[in-house]
């Protein structure tokens, strides 16, 4: 199998400190930038499993280049550099703490909610009468707190203002955003025969300025249709053939792992690894309509090392 980054562990020149999240390693330079680096890990249900994806860190970072990119006119964001496949240098942000969730169709859990008899979710109510996978009147938001550890929880615009999490004036500038970029999205991924179902997007503030942080359309924060043969599966109640980390999660329960207490992970061989990996190159090659170009399989470590700090001595 190919050769996997599952932790690093650098010493840049000016970190102040490193932050090991359950996909990404984001190192803080003088206070001023960050080097976001994507590991190969994958995560369900909040739990890191046991194995890496090749190449998983490379399709998600390059992927969120290029929408950061492809959306800068619409939202300022913190991206300066892609100093290598795996990394993105950007802005130090003070990120906001709740997680806006753009969501154009009934899918997965707020389609399981949905099942379950619920009709509001996060202070936004649902249309009786709708089948799993069908596109709303027009998008919905429904933000999360952002949780430093366990499970993101469900919140209501109303809540996050009253609360003090984010200001009025900022929430509603980060929903004006969310929409713009999800339509951006939208568009984009249509080009390529692909239906943006849901995703979700990140803000923090950098000079009093509210800017997107974070990957953007990625398979890990966004969930993709192929948009061929939609209607039909639709129509016939079947489930829709998705590019995005669902398929994953599907596998897991049908192995009977949920994230739940005392539950078993399924053994990750090598050949489902790759499989899970050229899944990841696919949506990659969908999204973009690019070729994925492997990057060099060298010492990753030393690579990146070397390519960051190339990067931080031009800053």
């Amino acid at each position: 199998m190919a050769v996997t980054l599952n932790h690093t562990d650098f010493n840049f020149e000016g970190q102040k400190s490193v932050y090991h999240g359950k996909v990404r390693e984001v190192y803080d330079i003088d206070d001023k930038y960050l080097v976001m680096v994507v590991s190969d890990r994958i995560s369900a249900f909040d739990v890191i499993l046991p194995k890496g994806i090749p190449y998983k860190g490379q399709v998600l970072n390059q992927i969120a280049a290029k929408f950061l990119d492809a959306t800068a006119d619409i939202v300022p964001n913190w991206k300066i550099a892609v100093p290598d496949p795996m990394v993105t240098v950007g802005l130090k942000c003070e990120p906001f703490k709740v997680e806006m969730i753009v969501r154009g169709y009934l899918a997965g859990s707020a389609y399981r909610e949905y099942q379950a008899g619920v009709r509001e979710i996060c202070g936004v109510k649902l249309p009786e009468g709708m089948r799993e996978n069908e596109k709303f009147p027009t998008p919905i938001i429904t933000p999360t707190t952002k949780a430093d550890e366990g499970h993101d929880e469900n919140i209501s615009k109303e809540e996050i203002i009253a609360q003090g999490l984010v200001s009025k004036e900022d929430y509603e500038k980060m929903e004006q955003y969310a929409l713009a970029v999800f339509q951006r999205g939208t568009e984009m991924a249509a080009k390529q025969g692909l239906i943006l179902v849901d995703t979700k997007y990140e803000f923090g503030k950098h000079n009093g300025e509210v800017i997107l942080i974070d990957e953007i359309h990625t398979p890990d924060s966004s969930r993709y249709f192929y948009a061929e043969g939609y209607e039909e599966r639709l129509e016939k109640g079947e489930p829709q053939r998705q590019l995005s980390k669902e398929f994953v999660r599907q596998w897991l329960i049908s192995n009977g792992f949920m994230g739940k207490e005392g539950e078993q992970l399924p053994e990750m061989t090598d050949a489902y690894c790759e499989e899970v990996s050229e899944r990841y190159i696919e949506l990659y090659e969908r999204i973009t309509g690019e070729k994925f170009v492997k990057a060099e399989e060298a010492d990753l470590h030393q690579r990146i090392a070397k390519n960051v700090a190339e990067c931080l001595a031009k800053l």
